[in-house]
């Protein structure tokens, strides 16, 4: 029976995660290599490349992808763990500060972002004139500029909170008082004690999500769009272009730049884990000298310094589509509209069908990924953990969206399926589904057994043990993976595109198309509209377990 059941959750985690990637990268592949009989092209050729090298601005593209990607992972990785050290232990104010940033949608927070930084936007306006003596938008490529600066400081947004919450949450597997005390022991201060003892103990710990920031870093689209350079722009928003683009002898090159991306993102990992190991035998050494590192303080300063400007300007992005969203007259250099109103809130009309598909794509791709997540765990808890559990759920992390979604979708075609909200939904699952099953792995397993030992004493067998106790008893953890699915389907940029074939339009979709447009005020209301699902969701989690378990002050297992 237990063989069965490991079979069985085998087959569900291969048909829904594996298969699809594993086809849409032979699809792909096929494609790069010259095959794709449905444009008439039915022999192996190397042309798609020579195509692809000689398509104007590749080697620009191929630049800015690997400057801003590795740029700001390691920027983002650097500044992460100087704020931790400085905030490890001193209460959750700062939690809280980030949280918003890490339920807010990549694209909405972008958009907030540009708002920020454009040469008519929301900074500009509040030192003009009286700092700058400007009564117009100035003539500076602040937003789009061609080295990928605003690009990597919408990343940095982004990434930061993630790694300092990945960071924070590693710390709890480290005796970190004991730790700092034989620091202090040893004469070293609180900053050297954690670049010395802390650090070097942490980072193993943390490694996956860093790649993970990593591949999604050089190969990100929405974010690209938005604030990266348009002419040429970063090597994932030209293949996008190219594969929607009327002409079709685009698709063979454009696949060829698919399979390269994916290569990028393999390659830079090994980069990164050479780094690695180069970093850890200097550090070795560093360590031996025994120095007191007297500049530690004040790199951890610096660092903490800097986090906290990024999540002001966070912040001041997301409402900034607040304010935009609401703005009816805002000439410039006025620092807040001289006129407000709610006309475009007041316009269901506008906007009513997007925000409909992205709650119906979200609740559907959410409700599948949640089951199939305790599907899987009730299956280890009965049969024991799987020793490649955790290579399925993170290959969808860390495969380029591009370098599959466009080969999946030939697959979907074939199959009469493309198009449709099945296709997009079950495109969806492939990403929402990691992040739900990450969210509810750790309270899973960390359920007092006791339970389940006395109700399974009092004679209840595993289905009763799952539906009386686990899932009661883990409601707030089962909630919150919820809310973090929903979070991420909110978000989906590609996969909508790709699998809806451009007729399934959803908030995130519709932000980005309209981005690049005129009228802030209706990029703001989208913008808007985009961040307050997660947000919605997330207040949802917290305040049902409450609510359901009002007379069940006891109940206290698994909801943290």
């Amino acid at each position: 029976m237990t063989h069965l059941l490991r079979l069985t959750v085998f087959a569900l985690a291969a048909g829904a995660l594996v298969l699809p990637i594993l086809a849409g990268l032979w699809e792909t592949g096929r494609a790069a290599f010259g095959v794709l009989p449905a444009i008439g092209a039915d022999r192996l050729t190397l042309d798609p490349w020579r195509q692809l090298a000689a398509l104007p601005g590749f080697a620009t593209s191929l630049r800015l992808t690997l400057v801003t990607g590795v740029g700001s992972t390691l920027v983002a990785l650097i500044l992460a763990a100087g704020a931790v050290a400085m905030l490890a232990g001193r209460g959750g104010g700062p939690a809280r500060l980030i949280a918003p940033l890490l339920a807010a949608p990549h694209a909405a927070l972008a958009i907030g972002v540009a708002f920020l930084i454009a040469p008519s936007g929301w900074i500009v306006r509040l030192v003009s004139p009286w700092a700058t003596g400007w009564d117009r938008p100035p003539d500076l490529a602040l937003l789009n500029d061609p080295w990928g600066g605003a690009l990597m400081l919408g990343l940095l947004i982004k990434e930061v909170p993630f790694l300092m919450l990945v960071m924070a949450s590693a710390l709890g597997q480290l005796p970190l008082r004991a730790t700092l005390a034989t620091g202090r022991a040893l004469g070293y201060g609180r900053a050297t004690a954690w670049l010395r003892l802390i650090l070097p103990r942490l980072y193993p710990l943390i490694r996956l999500p860093v790649y993970i920031v990593l591949a999604f870093a050089l190969s990100v689209v929405d974010m690209a769009i938005i604030l990266g350079p348009s002419t040429p722009p970063t090597l994932a928003v030209a293949l996008t272009r190219w594969f929607g683009a009327a002409d079709t002898a685009l698709i063979l090159p454009a696949s060829a730049g698919a399979v390269l991306q994916a290569g990028l993102v393999v390659g830079g990992i090994a980069l990164w884990r050479g780094a690695e190991l180069m970093l850890a035998r200097l550090g070795r050494a560093w360590l031996r000298r025994g120095a007191r590192g007297r500049g530690a303080a004040a790199l951890l300063a610096a660092c903490g310094a800097a986090v906290a400007g990024l999540v002001t300007l966070g912040l001041l992005a997301l409402a900034a589509l607040a304010v935009w969203s609401l703005a009816w007259r805002w000439p410039f250099p006025a620092a807040l509209p001289e006129a407000w109103s709610l006309r475009g809130w007041l316009r269901p009309a506008d906007w009513g069908e997007a925000l409909g598909t992205t709650l119906a794509l979200g609740l559907a791709s959410t409700a599948l990924s949640l089951t199939l997540a305790i599907t899987w765990l009730e299956a280890e808890d009965r049969a024991g953990r799987m020793p490649w559990s955790g290579a399925l759920i993170y290959l969808p992390l860390l495969v380029p969206q591009i370098a599959f979604l466009y080969g999946l979708n030939v697959v979907m075609l074939r199959a009469g399926l493309s198009g449709g909200m099945g296709a997009v939904i079950w495109a969806q699952v492939l990403f929402v589904f990691p992040y739900v099953m990450l969210a509810l792995a750790d309270p899973w397993r960390a359920l007092d057994r006791r339970l389940l030992a006395t109700a399974a004493a009092l004679g209840a067998g595993p289905v009763r043990r799952l539906l009386g106790v686990k899932l009661p008893v883990l409601a707030r953890p089962i909630l919150t993976a919820a809310a973090v699915g929903f979070a991420v389907s909110v978000a989906q940029y590609l996969p909508t595109l790709f699998m809806g074939a451009g007729r399934v339009t959803t908030l995130t979709t519709e932000a980005v198309t309209l981005s690049s447009g005129s009228d802030r005020r209706v990029v703001g209301l989208y913008g808007a509209l985009q961040a307050m699902l997660p947000f919605l969701a997330y207040a949802l989690a917290l305040g049902l377990p409450a609510i359901l378990h009002r007379n069940r002050r006891g109940l206290t297992g698994g909801l943290g």
